[in-house]
């Protein structure tokens, strides 16, 4: 016979280490010779990255390197559609990954000795920026006058656009007790 969670209390194993300290999480673990890396982000919400000096960064005390694009041979990822970059920035073989999209895109990553030292070198980093226009509303990005957003992927910004076809919906509409129609906004 299966049994079922649903509505029973079952009790964590784990819970007691977690509320008294006493559990290592993944930031807790040092082993010797580790490194620590931190991102530097885009600060911008759309633009070209025109250039990336990373000097100064590469010569600050205890950092190992600074990555940047032109150091990621395949730079794309993505779940559906590999349309996202590694890191963003001049110099990869992928065209258009020089185009940040939104703040929080990576632009390059320091590798240190410990976190402060990685931290410190990402203030080191000076990144040129070229602001491009932007998308703040689904319906103006769908215009025909609208920037393109990836340009590699066409003429258009819709990135996928399904037809599902199932049942009769004029005739599902004219069953229906009640239609709930409106435009909802968070």
């Amino acid at each position: 016979m299966t049994e079922h969670s649903v509505g029973t209390s079952h009790p964590r194993i784990d819970a007691r280490g977690k509320v008294t300290g006493k559990t290592n999480y993944s930031g807790d673990l040092t082993k010797p010779g580790m490194l620590f890396m931190k991102i530097l982000f885009a600060e911008r919400p759309h633009a070209r990255v025109k250039d990336i000096r990373i000097e100064k960064a590469l010569a600050a005390p205890g950092v190992e390197a600074v990555y940047t694009a032109k150091d990621v041979p395949v730079n794309e990822y993505g779940l559906q559609i590999t349309d996202q970059p590694v890191l963003c920035g001049p110099g990869s073989s992928k065209p258009y990954t020089d185009i940040v999209r939104f703040v929080g895109d990576q632009v390059a990553v320091v590798v240190a000795q410990t976190e402060v030292q990685a931290e410190a070198a990402l203030k080191l980093i000076e990144v040129d920026y070229e602001d491009l226009p932007l998308l703040l509303d689904p319906r103006a990005a769908m215009r025909p006058d609208a920037p393109i957003l990836h340009p590699d992927r066409g003429d258009t910004n819709v990135c996928v656009h399904y037809k599902i076809r199932k049942g009769n919906v004029d005739e599902a509409f004219a069953k229906a007790d009640v239609i709930v129609e409106g435009e909802y906004q968070t």
